[in-house]
């Protein structure tokens, strides 16, 4: 939904919540957005009324008219078989042993929401739902640590990385713990600008925010050896659309600063274009992808932001030396 249509009525996000769901997991989503509602009019303008809220957030429960969290607090939520589907975005949130949740009405349902245009994403040990419901084919995710091997080993074919979120295309998946706040930041962010996002951010005293990488890789100063914030934003930027790749234009916005001097802050810093550092991202996740998964080339091309498989096995072998297949046993 574009920012005109933002008068007429809010970006509506369905939370589902799965009995045992962890709180800490439900308020690292729900907090930001609360705080985006409250500092829109005195940010973005008196535009951003309180009576029309950036965010609606409708609670819904497979088990009835509420959902218990794994300690024990009850939130009020309306049963699954009541719902309605003019939703922008529906996250799933699940703890305990989601492997073993099996609920074909809420897989029919996430199927069916997945074939329009609403947005899907996981929470923890969401995403295991959302894998089991059908709906990450052909999209990167992450999950819990608790459950990546699990999940891995029921369906090899999965795309799993061992990231606090990942954001891929229409798909939002996280680990769960606070990683949320990290994933609402790059959500809020690409959403209504960095001005925005580090007042809510200063809200919580989340001053520190993580790139999607998370703790099993440097952060980014360290991985790139640039502390430059608007090379660093971009980055983000870069790691957060990988199968959809942003234009110059659209990372030198998210940077702050010029596409001029985006290339130039680049190639300062990195010795290399903005375009061709985001093409050596890309194609670094698709090496890694197949070494690590069964997944054609074909899908791995589409997964990575190239427009054919032919397109990225001449981008792969210019940058590499070899064609992609030479990876495979």
């Amino acid at each position: 939904m574009d920012e005109s249509s933002r008068q007429f009525r809010p970006f509506v996000i369905g939370l589902v919540l799965i009995d045992g769901f962890a709180l800490m997991s439900y308020a690292a989503v729900v907090e930001p957005l609360r705080a985006a509602n409250l500092l829109a009019p005195k940010i973005l303008g008196q535009d951003y009324l309180q009576s029309r809220p950036l965010y609606q957030i409708r609670h819904i429960s497979p088990a009835g008219d509420k959902a218990t969290s794994s300690s024990g607090a009850v939130v009020p939520a309306t049963a699954l078989a009541r719902v309605t589907d003019d939703f922008d975005l529906v996250l799933v949130f699940a703890g305990g042993d989601p492997v073993a949740f099996k609920d074909p009405g809420l897989f029919r349902w996430l199927r069916r929401l997945a074939a329009g245009p609403v947005a899907l994403g996981g929470v923890s040990g969401g995403p295991v739902v959302l894998a089991f419901a059908g709906v990450m084919e052909g999209r990167r995710m992450t999950v819990h640590w608790e459950h990546a091997e699990t999940l891995a080993e029921i369906s090899p074919e999965l795309m799993i990385e061992r990231s606090l979120y990942v954001i891929d295309r229409d798909r939002m998946t996280c680990a769960g713990g606070i990683a949320p706040l990290d994933m609402m930041h790059a959500f809020l962010s690409e959403r209504h600008g960095a001005e925005f996002t580090g007042a809510v951010s200063d809200w919580f005293m989340h001053t520190d925010i993580r790139p999607s990488g998370g703790p099993q890789r440097a952060g980014l100063v360290a991985r790139y050896g640039s502390n430059t914030p608007a090379v660093i934003a971009a980055i983000e930027a870069m790691e957060n659309h990988i199968a959809d790749p942003l234009s110059l234009g659209q990372l030198a916005i998210f940077a702050g600063v010029s596409p001029r001097q985006l290339n130039r802050l680049f190639n300062q810093n990195l010795w290399r274009s903005t375009m061709k550092f985001y093409g050596g991202i890309r194609l670094a996740k698709a090496r890694d992808l197949i070494s690590q998964t069964t997944l054609s080339i074909t899908q791995i091309a589409l997964a990575t932001g190239f427009s054919s498989s032919s397109h990225f096995s001449q981008n792969f072998h210019a940058a590499y030396g070899r064609p992609p297949s030479s990876l495979r046993p």
